[in-house]
């Protein structure tokens, strides 16, 4: 039993789960076609929204629900096209009102192209969503620019 004591813990992948689906292409709906970011490390991004998420990020006029996805999927800076393998991708998840005001009332995430989750609640994401939280620059920390 003691012998057991100092043996290196067992790798069991990820801590936590992608918010997203793997066929998320198939479910969510493409909000901004590919463009540059001036952020995310000048990677081209492509924005999604998942069903919750859809109607307050285009029309700008509802709350986004609990549970709704905002999704970029990044890419090489030179991929103008945004055709070639994603890199990795930054998502959000919204949680209730009032239950995290640190993160700006959202759940963040950094995955990885092999879908491994690598960073949450990254304080980088939440200090650049905090001064796009009001349009017309933004909805609701997503940066919405119509």
């Amino acid at each position: 039993m003691l012998a057991l004591a100092g043996c290196p813990a067992e790798d069991h992948g990820p801590v936590a789960e992608p918010f997203f689906p793997a066929d998320y292409a198939a479910t969510y709906t493409e909000v901004r076609a590919c463009r540059a970011s001036g952020d995310h490390e000048l990677h081209n991004i492509r924005i999604f929204a998942d069903a919750l998420a859809l109607t307050p990020y285009e029309q700008r006029n509802v709350a986004f629900p609990v549970d709704a996805i905002v999704l970029k999927a990044e890419y090489d800076f030179g991929d103008s096209a945004c055709t070639e393998a994603i890199l990795e991708w930054s998502v959000m998840q919204r949680l209730p009102e009032g239950s995290a005001p640190a993160t700006l009332d959202w759940a963040w995430q950094g995955v990885d192209a092999e879908r491994q989750v690598v960073e949450e609640d990254l304080p980088r994401c939440i200090g650049c969503h905090q001064s796009c939280g009001v349009p017309p620059d933004g909805y609701q920390g997503t940066c919405a620019v119509p």
